[in-house]
């Protein structure tokens, strides 16, 4: 049976929102219309091309998929595909492990690699006993050896909070949980082992960036569907409008928001005080988008690899993205190539932004991933003020809270920062979030 959900507006042209829109007219709904604050389409997914003409996404994304849905609508929105298999490495100790690093063991030095085994033999044999926290569930799922070697200092690094302040239910698919046997097979044959993940293998556009999707996805809606440069100022969930920064209201009888749930419960009136305290109680990240444009000096270590994570305190990153490999078109020239790296900021690990690039910089030419006779083209930097949303202790009960209240005001709010889940918020997890409460809207499904 179908409902009518009346006239809906989808706050945001990201991937979440995108998939809401797309779902509404393929099901032949035609009373709505999406709001977007920025002149493109994307949100966090979206692309931006600098003074010197190199293309940069913000922060590392790639193509990989849960959905048959999702596959269809992208197949359409882009055309020209690229196919990788994925190389992702660690660098630690001045030298490239594979990802992941528990099954590839064999390259650390044979006392660590005969620890590891060790500790992980012992894990495997005993009661597990339940975490208290992300870094209660490292060390008991990965022995003191491995997790002093990497899986602590990195996730510290990446994620700007002390790991006893963050949940492990989130983990999933997210943290290959090592197979004991698989973890002595690397040490006894020597062999990499890299095939384990969703995005082994993965497809990026051959020319935008990951931008280059959501610009299609947009276009497919039609002209009008999406008004660009439309801040929503204020949400009255009495009077059922919403107020632009240019004072025009608009009415709605579902709103779909995919605004970051502490920037919503903001904007929500009247009476919305216990919305604020709720949503101020959630956690997140920024994150710094540092690009390098480069002409020469690309080492032949880099030739093929897509990603690589930094551990270590010397590098101000955890993330390098060698982009100009995903795509030709990401640069400028043909001698011109490009890494994009990722810093977190938090309360507890503040960034001097004005210093970043050049930082960046000189922590990659230290470690020998940019030779000294590379012509620098670009130093390109962005932050981005809602990077990562953290899965801290308290998040399942602030959650369990807003929802419902937003609901309840006929507000639904989706997405990477909407639903303030980082295991479900990658873009295929996001643009089907839309698909699936437009569902839930109009064909009563659950």
């Amino acid at each position: 049976m179908r409902r009518d959900p009346g006239r809906v507006l989808v706050l945001g042209a990201g991937p979440t929102g995108l998939g809401a829109a797309h779902r509404l007219r393929e099901l032949g709904h035609t009373d709505w219309l999406v709001l977007e604050a920025e002149d493109r389409a994307g949100g966090l997914a979206a692309s931006v091309v600098d003074a010197a003409g190199f293309t940069w996404d913000l922060g590392g994304h790639v193509q990989f998929s849960h959905y048959s849905h999702y596959d269809r609508v992208l197949d359409v929105a882009v055309r020209d595909w690229r196919w990788h298999d994925r190389e992702s490495w660690i660098w630690i100790d001045g030298r490239f492990i594979p990802y992941p690093i528990q099954y590839n063991v064999h390259r650390f030095a044979a006392e660590d690699g005969a620890a590891i085994l060790r500790e992980l033999e012992h894990a495997a044999s005993r009661a597990a006993a339940t975490p208290r926290s992300f870094g209660d569930w490292l060390r008991g799922s990965f022995g003191e050896t491995l997790s002093r070697k990497f899986m602590l200092p990195y996730n510290a690094k990446a994620w700007g909070y002390p790991l006893e302040e963050m949940g492990f239910g989130w983990i999933g698919e997210r943290v290959a949980k090592p197979d004991v046997e698989r973890v002595r097979r690397s040490l006894a044959t020597g062999r990499d082992d890299v095939a384990w993940g969703p995005n082994n293998r993965f497809r990026f556009p051959g020319e935008g960036g990951t931008g280059a999707i959501w610009t299609g996805v947009a276009r497919e809606l039609g002209e009008g569907a999406v008004r660009y440069g439309a801040r929503v100022v204020a949400v009255d969930t009495e009077a059922r409008r919403v107020r632009l920064g240019d004072g025009e209201s608009l009415s709605w009888d579902t709103l779909i928001s995919t605004l970051p749930l502490d920037r919503l419960a903001e904007r929500i009136e009247p009476d919305a005080g216990d919305l604020r305290v709720a949503a101020g109680g959630l956690v997140k990240s920024a994150v710094h988008c540092v690009g390098v444009g480069l002409r020469g000096g690309r080492p032949g270590s880099l030739a093929t690899k897509g990603w690589m994570y930094f551990p270590e305190q010397h590098s101000p990153h955890y993330r390098v993205t060698v982009f100009s490999n995903y795509a030709d078109s990401h640069v400028p020239e043909p001698a011109a190539w490009s890494l994009l790296a990722e810093v977190c900021e938090t309360p507890h690990r503040p960034v001097a932004a004005a210093s970043l690039p050049r930082r960046v910089l000189e922590a990659l030419r230290k470690d020998g991933l940019v030779l000294p006779e590379a012509e620098v083209l670009s130093l390109w930097h962005q932050r981005l003020e809602h990077g990562y949303p953290t899965p801290s202790l308290g998040r399942d009960a602030l959650l369990a809270r807003l929802q419902p209240a937003l609901e309840a005001r006929r507000v639904f709010s989706r997405g990477r920062f909407g639903g303030w889940k980082y295991e479900a918020s990658n873009q295929d997890h996001s643009f089907m979030q839309g698909v699936e409460l437009v569902d839930r809207l109009v064909c009563d499904t659950p």
